[in-house]
């Protein structure tokens, strides 16, 4: 595992992070277009079954292998990260969505940060310091100036209760495959790690994904061509893209500077909302994203 200087991120690492979470932002348009006309466990596994192709055509073209010794010694860690980082993850943040609005969503997934940097700092022994505690917490206040501070005080909790605990459940989820995910990555590749829990998710979909069509009486025929789309571009960038370049920039350096990086996506939501849906921009855009990049430079200096 190459670990950078505690106090620099490449600039390929920083890269890697950026587009990882441009494509996450971009996910939660996706996931609305795919809901309007298929069930929520069957986005997941279709999603996911795409991105495994992708890995294991890449895995097949690079004619990597991991020794099964590793494996199962780390198969009960394996099986967890399956679970978190995909199967279970997914499931619940696209139930989730369903049930709830973006902007409670990206409030929500503002958490994320803080509670990798609390996991890694019991759990990888990474020093929570004095900087990255300010600069995780401007980056955390400039999501809350471009989501609003007037829409943040006048969110409806209440009515979108279940949504909003299933999409906290998915990001407290997220931080634990980030902080489990690199401690595996001393005994395997991460790329290797990640295309294998990816696979085993899709394997967890698949019954979940078959009662939900049955029980639902759903067929595949209906589903809109604009539909297929929106679950390849989650499977092809979202899944399998993104979660290759996090997991890139997570081999080398701390789990605190890399999850710091997840409050880049709120910000890009609405960058994407503003090229796609002809949103506005606002001040609060402008001024909120300056923060969020300023937390973000602190957080990677500390």
């Amino acid at each position: 595992m190459k670990i950078e200087s505690k106090k620099t991120i490449s600039a390929s690492s920083k890269s890697a992070l950026i587009i990882a979470c441009f494509f996450w932002a971009a996910s939660f348009i996706a996931s609305k277009i795919a809901l309007e006309n298929v069930p929520p466990l069957t986005v997941v596994f279709f999603r996911l079954l795409i991105s495994t192709f992708c890995f294991l055509l890449w895995w097949y073209f690079r004619g990597n292998r991991i020794p099964k010794n590793i494996i199962k010694k780390n198969k009960g860690k394996i099986l967890l990260l399956s679970l978190f980082g995909t199967g279970l993850h997914y499931s619940i943040q696209t139930i989730g969505i369903s049930y709830t609005t973006p902007s409670n969503a990206s409030l929500y997934a503002a958490t994320g940060p803080i509670t990798i940097s609390i996991l890694a700092a019991f759990f990888l022994n990474e020093r929570l310091t004095f900087k990255k505690i300010i600069g995780i917490g401007m980056a955390f206040v400039g999501v809350i100036l471009v989501l609003g501070v007037d829409k943040v005080i006048h969110l409806n909790f209440g009515k979108h209760i279940i949504g909003d605990i299933l999409v906290l459940i998915s990001i407290f989820m997220w931080g634990i495959f980030t902080v489990l995910g690199k401690d595996l990555m001393k005994h395997i590749s991460p790329i290797d790690l990640t295309a294998l829990i990816t696979a085993i998710g899709t394997v967890y979909m698949a019954p979940a994904a078959l009662g939900e069509i049955l029980i639902r009486n759903f067929s595949l025929a209906h589903i809109p061509f604009s539909t297929w789309l929106s679950i390849v571009f989650l499977g092809i960038t979202c899944s399998f893209l993104a979660t290759f370049l996090y997991v890139f920039a997570l081999d080398r350096t701390e789990s605190q500077k890399v999850g710091v990086y997840l409050y880049t996506i709120p910000p890009m939501s609405y960058i994407i909302a503003f090229l796609v849906l002809k949103d506005s921009i606002n001040l609060n855009l402008i001024m909120g994203t300056l923060v969020v990049l300023l937390g973000v430079y602190v957080t990677e200096k500390g």
